[in-house]
């Protein structure tokens, strides 16, 4: 369980394929602090921790993850979003994150709003974004500005646009979305009522 506020960002070492699988070695100031077998979410895409040396840590991805996620985008240098797992003696500050992701989105702009950024993205699935609700983009909790049919909007402030990879997408870039899991739920019930 996440929250999707991002504590660093992590730079893609190495790229490892292994029949289906892909071992990811990420270098990161908070491995010092990571033990086998935790979970850490990459961009939103939660992976266990395998292997760790020094201030590098690995973590594998089997065929699902890579079908599902932007992973399969990283290349070498890739800056990746990292958020440690949910200590529940804490605030929540974004929203409930379970680290799965539901679908990829593109980037289709990315207008200057003078002091603030609005970013919109569009994606090939039946779920529902609402204005005022929340979305998880690469693992960064947001809210939704504008919900649209298979798109969305949202704002990104100076601080999160420079503490996360948010200052590096570009117009086509592929993105890692969680929908609201309470809204998932409430439109799975609403689908058998």
């Amino acid at each position: 369980m996440f929250t999707g506020i991002i504590e660093e960002l992590g730079t893609v070492k190495t790229i490892v394929r292994e029949a289906g699988n892909v071992h990811f070695t990420i270098q990161a100031a908070m491995t010092d602090e990571l033990k086998i077998d935790q979970s850490v979410a990459h961009n939103g895409c939660c992976l266990t921790v395998v292997k760790i040396e020094g201030d590098i840590y690995t973590v594998t991805a089997i065929q699902e993850t890579l079908d599902k996620t932007n992973l399969n985008h990283w290349e070498v240098g890739t800056k990746v979003n990292l958020e440690r797992c949910l200590a529940f003696n804490g605030r929540l500050d974004g929203h409930i994150v379970q680290g799965h992701v539901d679908t990829v989105a593109t980037c289709t702009s990315i207008e200057d709003q003078n002091g603030s950024w609005k970013y919109t993205f569009k994606y090939n699935d039946n779920q529902l974004t609402v204005e005022k609700g929340s979305v998880t983009v690469n693992g960064t909790s947001l809210t939704v500005v504008d919900s649209k049919e298979q798109s969305f909007s949202v704002c990104i402030i100076p601080f999160t646009y420079e503490h996360t990879n948010f200052h590096e997408l570009k117009v086509g870039d592929i993105v890692n979305i969680e929908f609201d899991i309470i809204g998932k739920y409430v439109a799975k019930w609403m689908g058998k009522a």
